[in-house]
């Protein structure tokens, strides 16, 4: 069963990072998260568009 979390587990995540992690190291570690986000929503974008262009260039043949 799939439960969603609240801001209380959010709270109690964030704190449990800031002990692990240090004040110094999370800003370095939310920054290195963005960085790698963004990189994989810019190749999944390229995927996507890459396949586009390939469908619109070569239509499925029936046999």
């Amino acid at each position: 069963m799939i439960s969603s979390i609240g801001a209380t587990g959010f709270i109690l995540l964030g704190l449990l990072a800031l002990l692990l992690f240090g004040p110094n190291k999370l800003p370095e570690l939310g920054r290195a998260f963005g960085r790698t986000l963004r990189e994989f929503k810019n190749g999944t974008k390229e995927l996507t568009t890459a396949d586009e262009e390939s469908a619109e260039g070569n239509p499925k043949k029936e046999h």
